[in-house]
């Protein structure tokens, strides 16, 4: 602790006299480092603060907080690892100032986690700007198509790109979406403040105006021409997968058309080989009704070749009958 009067060294932090090992031993990852200085304002004057102040030195953002109760400093510089706070109190009271204390400290906390979207943001925005030019080549390729072994291949290659697509998204819409929830934070947090500004020096809400909200926007932005290109990529394969399904039933139409005009040549092969059959059973069965009367003749009075025309008709009328009703059986199955 301090003694009255007594401030911290310029170079001091808050992990001096913490010993490494305990610290070392904590679990998880550092990810942000803050240090508020809390002292009286009879111990710092604001004056002198202010006096300090070099016109072309670093940028100060600083405020009166809690309605006029308290005056915050800070230039949001890391130095030494840490982001540094000084709240010179005024007039709050121990609740107040642990509330105080606890903004300060969720503002830099949801600043540094909404700043992890930007360099995914830079990243994927040089990898949507390539995805944008092969989206547009692709789409001059399936214009210029001769045969549907065109569009097959920008099909193929319009599949891969919306692949990497909808992965890109699936790995960034987390991080994206976390960005914009803490950019909330700390804008409901620097309200929670009650902040008014001193002459001459930014608020912290113009300051996360300038330097965060232009790094969430590119989140933003990023994020929108993610989806957007998600979304000409499917509209795209859709088009293209229609004007393929197009070709493709056209095609099957044609096999289907000379499909029908091969079985209608067969059907009449059929046909012919049926009444070429009638003829040559009649012929065949004549000739054994022929051996039959001449075998039998001294039975009969009747002449052979009479009773053989006399059979040709008949035969082939059972012929006929039999070859159209085997027929009806095998449609009707």
């Amino acid at each position: 602790s301090l003694e009255d009067g007594e401030q911290l060294a310029a170079d001091a932090t808050a992990f001096d006299g913490i010993h490494l090992d305990w610290m070392q031993g904590i679990p998880g990852k550092l990810m942000v480092a803050t240090q508020v200085e809390l002292r009286a304002v009879g111990d710092i004057r604001p004056e002198s603060v202010l006096a300090g102040l070099s016109p072309n030195g670093k940028t100060m953002v600083a405020s009166r907080v809690a309605d006029h109760a308290a005056w915050i400093f800070t230039d949001f510089k890391i130095e030494n690892g840490f982001s540094r706070f000084l709240v010179l109190n005024e007039a709050m009271t121990q609740r107040q100032a642990g509330r105080t204390v606890q903004r300060l400290l969720e503002i830099e906390s949801y600043r540094m986690m909404a700043l992890l979207g930007l360099p995914v943001a830079k990243e994927v925005g040089r990898w949507l700007y390539s995805s944008e030019r092969q989206l547009a080549d692709l789409m001059d390729q399936i214009n210029r198509a001769g045969s549907p072994e065109d569009e097959r291949l920008a099909l193929s290659a319009l599949s891969t790109l919306a692949s990497e697509v909808e992965h890109s998204v699936a790995r960034t819409t987390f991080r994206f979406g976390a960005a914009k929830a803490y950019h909330s934070l700390v804008m409901q947090r620097i309200e929670e403040l009650r902040e008014s500004r001193i002459s001459g020096l930014p608020t912290f809400n113009e300051f996360m105006q300038r330097r965060l909200l232009p790094g969430m926007n590119t989140c933003e932005a990023i994020s929108r021409r993610q989806e957007e290109l998600s979304a000409r990529v499917a509209r795209n394969s859709q088009l293209l997968r229609t004007r393929v399904d197009i070709e493709l039933e056209r095609q099957n139409q044609e096999l289907l058309a000379q499909m029908n005009q091969r079985a209608r040549l067969q059907l009449r092969l059929q046909e012919t080989v049926e009444g070429l059959s009638v003829v040559v059973l009649t012929y065949y069965g004549s000739q054994l009704v022929a051996y039959l009367a001449k075998g039998s003749k001294h039975l009969h009075h009747l002449d052979t070749d009479i009773i053989t025309a006399v059979s040709i008709p008949l035969i082939a009328v059972v012929v006929a009958w039999a070859t159209w009703r085997r027929r009806r059986t095998i449609n009707e199955e």
